[in-house]
């Protein structure tokens, strides 16, 4: 293959094989192989890759109308969209403030909080408290915000200081003798002890993924975790942001991953499965009280993006949330979720070299350690990830393996989170293909 002009992720961009179509659960390269894509990329074609759907929906807008700057004109495809995204958001969360991805939605988000303090009187509150081994985007703002010790690492001169406490972490850091319900109140007591080093008077936000994913692959909170969060912050006046881009529209079984919790935001941001991989598109989800504070206090939020609200990308999510939501597709994710689950512990419950299989619905996490026993992780040195993500593509499967699980440097996991339109015949393939992958790559 020529040389590519593509500034790819890494210099082996030229070597990758090219997608050329795509069909239900499976990508197609140029070769003609078929790839099951049991990580939707990186959880984001919940639809998988030719639903008509949305397809005839993009295709009706961009016979409308292609592009209006959202500081001179609204349309239909923005309003439709923000206003089925808020009618199934969590209690509070009334206003949408689309946008075209993940990252962009954290760092709006970030940058609401700081303004509705000072929209109120509060100029004082600067201070942003999130975890360890998060991750919330690549932007400056939200890097600084995440707790991904290896991607902050190259531009730590150049991030805003924000400050971190411990993931709710159950595999790695619950005690022996230790109640689930004890661990979590251990934990999230670490944010009332931060908050009261700070000066609770200084303190914007707390921001967490309801379930952690890419870098610690589907860790779930324990039971009364975000609840014990939330009653802090609201007794410090604090403000909840809440990280759903990978763990939202569904993936976890309800089109909000909070629901779970019983737990509510004061700001949300969801992207990645909202547009399924057919347009760049994710929304900031914000509380009346918030929105209030700015409508009614300066008149404008001081932000904004060329392609904020890009008709085409909010016809896209609209389309995309009329199937998940009124055709059911996110109803389904439980079951799915459950019968992956069952499939995964079957195939890799006792192998030696896998330490815990958790997550919630169609997004599932499989630790990989040397030693069950004493959970030992593998030497990074090996880039065990690596070879499990090529291996895995030998095999026809794409899955989301990483490294520094642990705490940035040690640790590896593989990530699945296949189509919620996934068919048993093909959970069974997606183990079948893991199962030989995963034991070629720790062979090698």
């Amino acid at each position: 293959m020529a040389d590519s002009a593509v500034f790819g992720r890494t210099a082996a961009h030229d070597a990758l094989p090219r997608a050329v179509a795509g069909d239900g659960c499976y990508l197609i390269d140029a070769d003609g192989r078929r790839y099951l894509d049991g990580s939707g990329g990186a959880a984001v074609s919940c639809l998988g890759h030719s639903d008509a759907a949305v397809r005839d929906a993009m295709h009706a807008q961009i016979d409308a109308v292609a592009f209006a700057h959202s500081s001179f004109l609204s349309t239909d495809a923005a309003e439709r969209m923000a206003a089925k995204l808020v009618e199934h958001a969590p209690g509070g969360l009334t206003r949408a403030y689309p946008l075209s991805g993940g990252s962009e939605a954290m760092e709006a988000a970030l940058k609401l909080a700081r303004q509705y303090y000072l929209e109120i009187g509060q100029p004082q509150r600067r201070h942003i408290v999130a975890r360890r081994q998060s991750y919330h985007g690549n932007t400056l703002g939200v890097l600084a915000a995440g707790g991904n010790a290896w991607r902050r690492e190259k531009y730590r001169p150049l991030l805003i200081e924000c400050h971190h406490i411990a993931p709710c972490y159950a595999y790695r850091d619950q005690q022996d003798g230790e109640s689930a319900e004890a661990y979590g109140r251990r934990v999230a007591d670490e944010l009332e002890t931060t908050v009261a080093a700070l000066g609770p008077e200084t303190v914007i936000a707390f921001v967490a993924e309801p379930v952690v994913g890419a870098t610690a692959g589907a860790v779930a909170p324990v039971p009364g975790y975000f609840s014990r969060i939330r009653e802090i912050c609201d007794r410090h006046g604090i403000l909840l942001i809440l990280d759903e881009v990978m763990c939202g529209m569904g993936r976890t079984g309800t089109l909000f991953a909070c629901e779970q919790d019983g737990v509510a935001p004061d700001i949300a941001a969801c992207a990645k499965g909202l547009g399924a991989g057919y347009a760049p598109v994710s929304a900031m989800l914000a509380s009346e009280r918030i929105y209030r504070a700015i409508a009614d206090g300066s008149g404008a939020f001081q932000h904004g993006h060329t392609y904020h609200a890009h008709p085409l990308a909010c016809a896209a999510a609209h389309a995309v949330l009329t199937r998940l939501v009124d055709d059911g597709l996110a109803a389904g994710v439980a079951a799915r979720g459950e019968r992956l689950a069952d499939a995964l512990r079957d195939r890799f419950g006792q192998h030696p070299h896998v330490g815990d299989i958790r997550g919630r619905g169609l997004f599932r996490g499989i630790e990989l350690v040397e030693d069950r026993e004493s959970k030992a992780p593998f030497d990074p040195a090996r880039k065990l990830h690596q070879k499990v993500k090529n291996a895995a593509m030998a095999e026809g499967l794409i899955c989301y393996p990483a490294g520094g699980t642990i705490d940035g440097q040690r640790g590896d996991h593989i990530l699945l989170a296949p189509p919620f339109i996934i068919e048993d015949d093909q959970i069974g393939e997606l183990a079948d293909k893991l199962s030989r992958g995963l034991d070629r790559a720790i062979a090698s």
